[in-house]
């Protein structure tokens, strides 16, 4: 077993070989950033089940494991290998390999020329004016490193009608390896547009992907944003979405979780200015020995805002899913209107959901509610289906469905929701395709439980 002190020694020598040749390793407060960073995580080291945001989550298998930078993997993927993961209709898709930008891989597609997407190391090389007042603004920064990424920036009154699909593939290597990457998207005000983050994996290999993005929503902006995760069953995934939302923009972020042995999502909005309004929808489906954790932090600064929680989890197995949902409420944010719902559906009698809606409220003219359900296959409604001809894998799909469309329903119609639909369709087909019994949470002696009401 790694020793805590072996741990840092590890990550001390790979941040001092990585401070060698990052980008903006010359700019003096981009080094001051990934400095302070790597300071802050030596000092609070790992996260552990002690801590109250981590009490579901162990993450020692991240922290024995020998993690070092990742190159290029053991091949350079083809552009015919990454086709299946491309969403047809994009404008554009920037893809990253093992954290770093593949110029030959993207597809630069047809962008406004005002909207400017591209590697956020180049954009630090390039024009790092534009990077300094954003990056590393809004974040509690406990990551150790800070590499490349995407940079989205969207000026004033555009329109991006078509999505921006940024790819992140991690290829494996000869030993466990991790990449770090970082993204800040930019939409002024009166802006709009969709950004999607696509997180898969095309060897066997363990890896490691910390990601953080910061998202600058200006006054009036409407933004999509997806996270997808989909990586093999070895891979796991840290990644932090931070949200600043300026005067009455509308931000909705979407959450589709289907791989990864360990998974850990969290979303951080801030409602800073007067009147926005945020949904924070997600779904999350594991098998085997899968642990997804959700982590939502809602603050409401500001007066008169709404924000809507809605996560969603399909279990089987051995999985073991998290949602902690925390919405504050600050002393000035009055006439906040906030809800956060998170509903479960356990297939096994193997299969845990840890829960956790929570709200802390120091304002007094606000309307909040909270709530979470867990509950399982309903029998009478596999029976119906069965008595009209319809088969149990068939019928045991539909039902799965309908649960996931629920979130399906609160993404816009488009090419991102058909992808999200069918890569859905897909996972469903094959849990749905597994043994009936216990495994489906079926039990004939208790065909009438449905929902649990737990807070």
């Amino acid at each position: 077993m790694i020793t805590p002190t072996q741990q840092l020694e590890n990550y001390l020598e790979r941040f001092s070989e990585f401070e060698k040749f990052v980008a903006g390793h010359a700019l003096p407060w981009l080094r001051k950033l990934r400095r302070d960073a790597f300071a802050r995580f030596c000092e609070v080291g790992f996260p552990t089940t002690h801590d109250e945001d981590w009490r579901f989550t162990n993450v020692s298998a991240i922290a024995q494991a020998p993690f070092r930078l990742a190159r290029n993997g053991r091949a350079r993927p083809s552009q015919q290998e990454l086709e299946p993961y491309q969403v047809a209709g994009a404008a554009c898709q920037l893809v990253f390999v093992n954290g770093r930008f593949a110029r030959e891989l993207s597809l630069p597609g047809k962008l406004p020329d005002e909207v400017s997407v591209s590697s956020l190391a180049g954009e630090i090389s390039d024009n790092p004016s534009a990077i300094e007042p954003h990056l590393g603004r809004y974040l509690d920064n406990r990551r150790d490193a800070l590499e490349d990424g995407a940079y989205v920036h969207i000026p004033r009154g555009m329109l991006v009608e078509q999505p921006i699909c940024l790819l992140f593939v991690s290829t494996g290597d000869d030993a466990p390896s991790m990449s770090h990457p970082r993204n800040l998207v930019v939409a002024e005000e009166d802006s709009q547009a969709t950004i999607v983050e696509d997180y898969v994996s095309l060897d066997g290999g363990a890896v490691f992907c910390n990601t953080v993005t910061e998202l600058v929503a200006g006054d009036h902006t409407v933004l999509s944003h997806y996270m997808i995760e989909r990586e093999h069953e070895k891979a796991f995934n840290i990644s932090t979405l931070r949200i600043q939302q300026g005067r009455s923009a509308n931000v909705v972020s979407h959450s589709v979780l289907l791989g990864g042995a360990l998974v850990r999502n969290n979303v951080h909005p801030v409602l800073a200015g007067e009147g926005g309004e945020c949904l924070i929808n997600g779904l999350f489906i594991g098998n085997g020995h899968q642990h997804l954790d959700n982590y939502m932090l809602v603050e409401h600064s500001s007066p008169r805002c709404g924000s809507r929680q809605f996560y969603n989890g399909i279990l089987d197995g051995h999985a073991h899913g998290v949602f902690h949902g925390r919405i504050i409420v600050h002393q000035d944010a009055q006439k906040t209107d906030a809800k956060q719902t998170n509903r479960n559906l356990l297939l096994s009698d193997d299969a845990q959901i840890d829960t956790k809606p929570q709200l802390e409220i120091y304002a007094d003219d606000v309307k909040c509610t909270h709530g979470a359900t867990i509950g399982q296959i309903e029998g009478d409604a596999l029976f119906y289906l069965r008595s009209r001809g319809i088969d149990e894998v068939s019928a045991r799909k539909l039902l799965l469905f309908a649960f996931a469309s629920e979130c399906l329903d609160r993404m816009k119609p488009g090419p991102v929701r058909r992808h999200v639909e069918e890569l859905i369709n897909r996972c469903l087909f094959q849990m749905a395709n597994s043994a009936p019994g216990a495994s489906t949470g079926i039990r004939r002696d208790d065909t009438r439980r449905n929902w649990e009401e737990i807070g």
